[in-house]
């Protein structure tokens, strides 16, 4: 009997279900992106594992990432968070993901939606994956894109943070090549590029 390959060894469930079942699925609503580039933000010198065990604090404390509200957030909200031990604490980044709202509203309302602006940095050519080496932190797409959302006003979105991002939402698919879900992903971003 073979043993399931997966793009990294684990044997934490809720990390097993974020990697067969979210990561790399195409994300193509604003608040999924925006969501994903809040998490990533957050995620910046910890684990993914500490993110995904707190995410359901980060989404209480966000308001389910719905970028019209958070955009409203003022001090007193930020001192809320601050409280709060269901989220990573850091001011810069509580105050990152509430100016990453008001930009996503600010990118809407001038008729570029964010997650327009991010599938639209998606690759014409993407070689899959053979190991973990083959991971890149960058690509010239990701250096892009991030130039483009700070530009609109994100922070905390560097080039690593954006390609993260891609890679969490779909943009790019970097399930190893003998990844036990690659090829439904690969099928999944075929339809989402082409709906």
């Amino acid at each position: 009997m073979s043993a399931v390959v997966r793009c990294w060894e684990t044997n934490d469930p809720l990390y097993v279900a974020y990697h067969d079942e979210e990561w790399g699925r195409p994300v193509r609503a604003e608040v999924g992106i925006y969501e994903r580039l809040c998490l990533e933000g957050f995620q910046s010198g910890l684990s993914w594992l500490t993110i995904l065990r707190k995410r359901e604090g980060f989404r209480d404390a966000f308001a389910g990432f719905e970028p019209d509200v958070v955009a409203r957030f003022g001090e007193r909200d930020v001192e809320r968070l601050l409280a709060d031990a269901g989220i990573v604490r850091h001011r810069g980044k509580i105050e990152a993901a509430i100016a990453n709202a008001r930009a996503t509203v600010a990118l809407r309302e001038s008729g570029t939606p964010l997650h327009e602006l991010v599938w639209s940095h998606a690759p014409r050519r993407h070689r899959a994956p053979r190991g973990q080496g083959d991971w890149q932190a960058t690509t010239p797409e990701s250096v892009a894109l991030a130039k483009e959302l700070r530009r609109a006003g994100f922070r905390f979105v560097g080039p690593t943070t954006a390609y993260a991002a891609m890679q969490a939402c779909g943009v790019v698919n970097d399930h190893l090549v003998t990844c036990v879900v690659r090829d439904v992903v690969e099928r999944e971003r075929s339809v989402a590029l082409t709906s």
